[in-house]
């Protein structure tokens, strides 16, 4: 039994809702904890795994749209992340700063991606939709992540004021 491509996108429409409810709720429960490398660097790297996707035939994309995808997210999605992300030193600790902007960029960062999966989706298969999705998702997340690292460690050092 083969499921329809529409239920393929009901399922892909709701678990996508599912996890942005998540990492909202996770994000707001980590801005509690102090930050270390570790909680900055494992998200990427766990995410790495999903690359054994393209294992599968139907899944795979031409070189260049997948080089896009990843640059879409580096460049473009990661801006409002990055710009969302603030830490504060409290009692010698980093922790990132609750911010309702984060929550409002994570909401626009869906919507535009539900938007961008429907218009994609009309000329690529879903398991190619996935995968292009998977890759600007792992672009995003990557530079975002990088920030963090750079600016938790400029804050350990001392050399720069909390923004």
């Amino acid at each position: 039994m083969q499921l329809s491509p529409s239920y393929l996108q009901i399922a892909a429409t709701a678990g996508t809702l599912i996890m942005a409810l998540l990492t909202i709720f996770i994000r707001l429960k980590a801005s509690k904890r102090p930050v270390t490398v570790k909680k900055i660097i494992m998200p990427p790297v766990g995410m790495t795994t999903g690359f054994f996707m393209f294992i599968v035939p139907a899944v795979r994309i031409p070189w260049l749209w997948g080089i896009a995808a990843f640059a879409v997210g580096w460049l473009l999605f990661s801006y409002p992340l990055i710009r969302s992300t603030k830490f504060e030193v409290t009692e010698g600790q980093v922790f990132a700063q609750r911010s309702r902007s984060f929550i409002v960029v994570l909401l626009g960062l869906l919507a535009v991606r539900m938007l961008l999966h429907e218009f994609i989706e009309q000329y690529v298969s879903v398991p190619q939709t996935g995968a292009l999705f998977f890759l600007l998702a792992y672009g995003m997340i990557l530079r975002w992540r990088l920030f963090m690292w750079k600016h938790y460690q400029t804050i350990l050092k001392g050399s720069a004021p909390v923004k």
